[in-house]
């Protein structure tokens, strides 16, 4: 039963939520779903993905939402905050028989109001091209399965392109692929192009041009997941390996590694600047990723289970320049329950806001705060904010340092909720704000500021309960590091390409390339895959739909322990102590099966869930329904495909 605000009941179903912005508010009317709206039975499923376009509509309301349940596909006008969504008018459904869609993806630059381009993966490996306006199908690609017969974990256009679009499967390798090319009758024949630590990249050899053009093998394990950069030359993929790799994508250059805590990494997305990665996985984490530094510079923890999507809000995100107060998010999430929380987290607000420009003097600005929120396999949303302590760790002594929720690390950890204490460490010069905020939590132990090692920033940060074991904060059985399960985690090392400058994407047209480059064959022999032996509530992991998925994670537990170890405590997974930890503004259940969804938009929040529920959450100020009429539970007609 939902409950409005923060109900005392575990198992409530929230509806609102606050944060320094103000109320975000579920709104009811604007629920998009199958027409009947019955929940969808999720076992045995893929995740329900969305994917939203707009098609710029003279009438404003250009705004188009795609999304899939089952072996159902749904188009509709979305209508968002504005009006109330009509299940009983989709513009297109379809029903696939053999085969479930597994994600999608809009091309922003060739969509108009009478045309879209939308790329569908499905479970069997085949990428279809729709037009569900002129309701066509115009090509099928990898139809006979002979690139690849793994599901389709990702698909995504290449941005500032009409007509190429990258493609992941769970087999771990990518494919780049051109519209106006055709697939061939026969497997392709690839030779190398691109080899470097744990990744390949390889042309298709053939007198004509064939798709695909391009096949990256990264890592081992499924490839859950890859993000461009908000500029479109770098590559984010996030692997069941544990490892995010960050390449230069017309290079294929590999640019930076990172290791989960352990597990996969099932999720990743860019900050809108392009400087951090955010990334989720099976540690329940999520970590932040700095590009410029290579490096893991917070990780947070909120969710009891796998992390499934992140992303950034580009709307609350914010870099000041000015003089002006500097914005730094809080949250009231514990609405009246926890007032004097709020109250001291106000009072260290303020005293970041008085920072100043003239304080720092390496020429940073003002204040910034980056906001990106997480959903999981938990059914919890959460949100975090990550700000200037976190971003800028070594600031000028002359400068107030504002530290928010650190608690000793030698209190007692029978407590069993997080406790708030906000400490202002002052600088010395007399010049400075030197204010102290008290603790408000009364198993707060000595002096906070002593308890952590005096190189971590402590803002919205954990209490660390081990900091000599890295261990992880939740209650994993096997959340050290003689116990963990990750897979192999090899050193980063600069890679060997086979061409010098310009872009591989170019290259590839080149017929048959250079003949020193050796080639290799499509079935190449692979590693067994890692599947984790993971399993507690909400935790379904990823369902494949062959057998031969399974298959493909299955590795040594014992070797994956001994090389796990080798890269703990290292710049590719620090330890838990040795990076701040983040307390998410807020974490709400707000589903009640796992979550799959979280998208930011200009005046709502966008999340759904396994049950086929896709729910818009109208920001501060937004809620502007302008009907609320019932629908008919009449399904309406749909292609059956």
């Amino acid at each position: 039963m939902a409950a409005e605000g923060g109900g005392k009941e575990t198992n409530e179903i929230k509806t609102q939520f606050t944060t320094r912005e103000g109320v975000y508010k579920l709104l009811t009317h604007s629920e998009y779903s199958r027409p009947n709206r019955v929940p969808f039975n999720s076992q045995g499923s893929n995740p329900v993905k969305v994917s939203f376009v707009n098609v710029n509509d003279q009438s404003g309301n250009g705004d188009r939402i795609c999304f899939n349940v089952g072996r159902e596909l749904y188009f509709y006008i979305y209508k968002g905050v504005r009006k109330a969504a009509d299940l009983s008018k989709p513009i297109d459904k379809r029903i696939y028989k053999g085969t479930q869609p597994t994600c999608h993806d809009f091309n922003p630059l060739t969509a108009t109001a009478d045309s879209v381009s939308l790329l569908v993966g499905f479970s069997a490996g085949q990428v279809q091209l729709i037009d569900p306006i002129k309701k066509e199908t115009s090509k099928l690609f990898n139809e006979e399965r002979l690139i690849d017969k793994s599901r389709v974990t990702c698909v995504r256009w290449v941005p500032g392109s009409e007509s190429l679009f990258l493609v992941a499967h769970s087999s771990g390798s990518m494919y780049l692929y051109n519209v106006e090319n055709t697939c061939g009758t026969t497997p392709p024949n690839y030779q190398l192009l691109k080899q470097g630590e744990n990744y390949a990249v390889h042309t298709c050899k053939s007198k004509s041009a064939r798709n695909p053009l391009l096949r990256w093998t990264v890592g081992e394990g499924a490839l859950n997941e890859f993000a461009f950069s908000p500029d479109g030359k770098f590559l984010a993929c996030a692997s069941q390996d544990g490892f995010l790799r960050v390449f230069g994508f017309d290079a294929a250059e590999l640019h930076g590694t990172m290791k989960s805590y352990f597990g996969g990494l099932l999720c990743v997305c860019w900050s809108p600047d392009g400087q951090y990665i955010v990334a989720g996985g099976e540690d329940d984490l999520v970590t932040v990723w700095s590009f410029s530094d290579c490096r893991v510079i917070a990780r947070g923890h909120g969710h009891k289970s796998w992390v499934s999507v992140v992303a950034f809000d580009h709307c609350t995100t914010s870099v000041e320049d000015s003089d002006l107060p500097a914005e730094f998010s809080g949250s009231d999430e514990e609405y009246h329950e926890q007032t004097n929380f709020g109250v001291g987290r106000d009072r260290a607000n303020s005293a970041q806001s008085r920072l100043s420009k003239r304080n720092s003097t390496d020429g940073r600005p003002v204040s910034v705060t980056y906001r990106f929120g997480s959903v999981g396999q938990d059914t919890q949303m959460c949100l975090w904010d990550l700000t200037e302590d976190i971003l800028f760790p070594h600031l000028p002594l002359s400068r107030t340092r504002t530290h928010t929720n650190v608690m000793s690390a030698t209190s007692s950890p029978a407590a069993g909720t997080v406790t708030a204490a906000t400490t202002t460490a002052a600088a010395a010069s007399s010049g400075t704000n030197g204010s102290n905020t008290g603790s408000t939590s009364g198993n707060n132990s000595g002096n906070t500021t002593n308890s952590l090692p005096a190189t971590l920033p402590r803002s919205n940060s954990l209490p660390h309960s081990n900091p000599q074991g890295g261990t992880t904060p939740n209650s994993h059985p096997s959340s050290n590091s003689s116990t963990t399960t990750a897979t192999p985690t090899p050193t980063p090392t600069t890679t060997t390409p086979a061409s010098k400058g310009g872009s591989i994407i170019d290259s590839t047209f080149i017929a048959t390339g250079v003949s020193k480059f050796a080639t290799l064959s499509l079935h190449d022999s692979r590693k067994d895959r890692h599947e984790k032996d993971h399993k507690r509530n909400h935790s379904m992991g990823h369902i494949n739909s062959k057998s031969s998925d399974k298959l493909n994670q299955l590795s040594s537990s014992r070797t994956a322990k001994a090389d796990a170890a080798k890269t703990l405590g290292t710049t590719l997974c620090p330890r838990m102590e040795e990076v701040p930890l983040l307390e998410p503004l807020v974490c709400k259940k707000i589903a009640h099966e796992r979550l799959t969804v979280l998208i930011f938009l200009e005046d709502c929040l966008v999340t759904a869930c396994q049950e086929g529920f896709v729910c818009t959450w109208a920001r501060p100020g937004k809620v502007g329904l302008l009907s609320s009429q019932s629908h008919t539970a009449t399904p309406p007609r749909g292609t059956v495909v």
